[in-house]
């Protein structure tokens, strides 16, 4: 089974797929952990993308599925993949189908974790964590239960994500939109795109995408 999670950042797509991963015996596969493996392997898509980067331009589409079509078919995708953060445009999902189908596989289900934007901001705004162990809190939802006092290690320093800004996230959003906007009618056509409400508890969203893959 081989899924698309697509969804702004913050909105638990990560999380979503970790529960995938160990439920069906998927494998996440992030494009930035994917190019981050390549230009430490020093295989000859890695050291291309390196050079790109270097120079700080973006990785073409066409370097991007020549590492998608390498990892996919490693050992551990056996069971099948979950793609987080790739396609992001259209060009980019017709590019993937092309070389998809020209290995026989397909995508099964593209999920959309949709988002309430203003709820979203207020959810990243608010995080943060503590220096120490990385134990995450929330100025509003997940307080530690001494103010000032990291429940599991003791420490009193904490720190917020540089990104995790309002004009940052609301930034992101506008772009995420943007760019995936057309995706959305274009999996729909292929009768294989599925919503599941983003902002709801994590386990009745882990709840919603298990009926979409159930219903299959």
């Amino acid at each position: 089974m081989n899924l698309i999670l697509l969804g702004p950042p913050g909105a638990g797509k990560g999380t979503q797929a970790k529960r995938l991963e160990d439920a069906y015996g998927l494998i996440q596969l992030s494009t930035g952990d994917m190019l981050r493996a390549a230009v430490a392997s020093g295989s000859e898509i890695g050291q291309k993308a390196k050079e790109i980067m270097e120079r700080g331009e973006l990785v073409s589409d066409e370097i991007m599925i020549a590492m998608i079509r390498d990892r996919i078919q490693q050992p551990d995708c056996v069971h099948g993949f979950i793609l987080d953060g790739f396609p992001r445009t259209t060009v980019q999902a017709e590019v993937l189908d092309a070389m998809l189908a020209n290995m026989d596989v397909k995508i099964d289900h593209v999920i959309e974790m949709t988002v309430d934007d203003a709820a979203l901001v207020e959810r990243i705004t608010g995080r943060y964590s503590c220096a120490k162990c990385g134990a995450g809190y929330h100025d509003k939802y997940q307080q530690p239960e001494t103010d000032g006092v990291c429940d599991k290690c003791g420490s009193t320093e904490f720190s917020r994500r540089k990104d995790d800004k309002a004009e940052t996230v609301t930034s992101r959003l506008q772009a995420y939109h943007a760019q995936t906007a057309p995706l959305l009618p274009y999996y729909k056509a292929k009768g294989v795109l599925k919503a599941v409400d983003g902002m709801a508890d994590i386990d009745e969203v882990t709840s919603q995408i298990e009926l979409v893959l159930e219903a299959a």
